[in-house]
């Protein structure tokens, strides 16, 4: 079984709408409610992370965050342009090497689904997990997402692989006993994802894709 985290990946989800863009929309609205919050979150321009702020200040005002987010999301995604290259030639190797594929994510499972059907890949994931709604703790580097996503499957996470962009994957997949692949999209990611100590790293989908079609 192959878990793909979704931003990186699979597509930029913010390319069209900017990651600090909805960071900062965010950021405003918990500044309405709660400055000491407000003023924490100007320091990050990752929606995420102001999430974890709002949740950590008040539990309803993080599910107004989160809701705020997730309509971002919705809305960024026919934004984003292509799948990121090599992206579906690897689900589609997957799919021919009756490899089973999730979608393991830290984005609502909303906007995966919508990108899903805008680009005509829904076929090709048969399990989606995404954000666990108003549980941003259980967020990866939590190894909940990935043990989740294996029960739902009836699968043994340690028989999984997960393909991710950011250190929180490694870490959630170690937490998980999965075996994890670095997507090194950016050139200092190699560097981290080694001493993170990756079981692979690639800077290239389509090296994925490759590998997938010579099982």
């Amino acid at each position: 079984m192959i878990f793909f985290d979704f931003d990186g990946p699979m597509c930029d989800v913010f390319a069209g709408l900017p990651a600090p863009e909805v960071a900062k929309q965010l950021t405003a609205l918990l500044a309405g409610q709660d400055a000491d919050a407000g003023a924490k979150a100007t320091e990050t321009d990752d929606p995420i992370e102001v999430l974890r702020i709002a949740y950590e200040a008040d539990t309803e005002l993080g599910q107004e965050v989160e809701q705020a987010l997730t309509v971002a999301e919705v809305e960024a995604v026919p934004l984003a342009g292509p799948p990121t290259p090599g992206a579906v030639e690897a689900l589609q190797a997957a799919n021919s090497s009756e490899k089973v594929v999730a979608v393991v994510s830290n984005n609502s499972a909303e906007c995966v689904q919508h990108f899903l059907e805008i680009h005509g890949l829904e076929k090709y994931v048969t399990r989606i997990v995404g954000r666990p709604s108003g549980k941003p703790h259980l967020m990866k580097p939590n190894p909940f997402p990935l043990i989740s996503a294996a029960e739902r499957m009836q699968a043994d996470v340690a028989n999984c692989t997960l393909i991710g962009d950011s250190l929180t994957d490694i870490q959630a997949a170690h937490a998980a006993g999965a075996t994890v692949i670095g997507y090194a999209n950016k050139p200092h990611k190699a560097e981290l994802f080694a001493e993170a100590k990756a079981d692979a790293i690639t800077n290239d989908m389509q090296a994925i894709a490759d590998a997938l079609t010579m099982t």
